[in-house]
């Protein structure tokens, strides 16, 4: 399969080095381009493409603002957010957004490769270490138990069990295994529960698992 792609960032030797880089690799191809997320939302409408790679910080409409219009539209490709530091509220906001991962600008081509594959295919882009990390930072300061964890009454315990176990950095293999159950079984889970909490990505039901309450940093399972 062929993935669709579309690269937003204002600046244009950025932009110019990530479309080539894309060009010349097997199984994907650039649709789309845009140097602010104005444009982005226009070019995605128009292209319909697999994945965006979206600056977060762009003038006009930043990447996070961008991330949402498009995930908001009838056509919600995968979002990756580019940045410039790991550990950045900016990044914090566009997995809230629904962002279904991020990269530093300054990644290795193939792991950039690598991670279009990674997240058209479902997976979380992150390392979970990185993904807790990141969340923890910033997720006191956003949660508010109390008012987010209505969200979660719509849940069965199963896929109550199965938000936890993702929220940890378990994979779905690793789920299966956890609760003794068919690898397709957890993934039907995980898309119930998703399509309940109107989530766009894994990594925002990470973000949601903390903000709930769900999951407490610094007292996560040992997995």
């Amino acid at each position: 399969m062929t993935v669709r792609l579309v690269v937003a960032d204002d600046q244009a030797l950025i932009r110019a080095g990530l479309i080539a880089l894309f060009t010349a690799a097997p199984g994907i191809e650039v649709v789309g381009e845009a140097s602010d997320g104005e444009q982005a939302v226009a070019v995605v409408a128009r292209t319909r493409p697999d994945l965006v790679m979206m600056d977060i910080r762009m003038p006009t409409v930043d990447g996070i603002a961008a991330t949402r219009a498009i995930l908001a539209g009838e056509h919600r490709p995968c979002v990756v957010a580019l940045t410039t530091f790991d550990l950045d509220e900016y990044v914090y906001a566009a997995l809230s957004a629904g962002a279904s991962g991020f990269l530093l600008k300054d990644t290795p081509p193939q792991r950039i490769i690598a991670a279009v594959h990674t997240i058209v295919a479902g997976d979380l882009l992150m390392a979970p270490r990185i993904t807790q990390r990141l969340i923890e930072a910033y997720a006191e300061r956003h949660s508010s138990p109390a008012a987010a964890a209505p969200r979660l009454e719509s849940l069965t315990a199963r896929e109550t069990e199965v938000l936890r176990l993702v929220a940890n950095g378990l994979s779905n293999t690793q789920i299966a295994e956890r609760l003794v159950l068919s690898e397709a079984t957890v993934k039907t889970h995980v898309k119930r529960l998703m399509g309940k909490l109107e989530l766009a990505s894994r990594a925002q039901a990470v973000v949601v698992a903390y903000e709930s309450g769900l999951v407490v940093p610094h007292l996560r399972s040992r997995s």
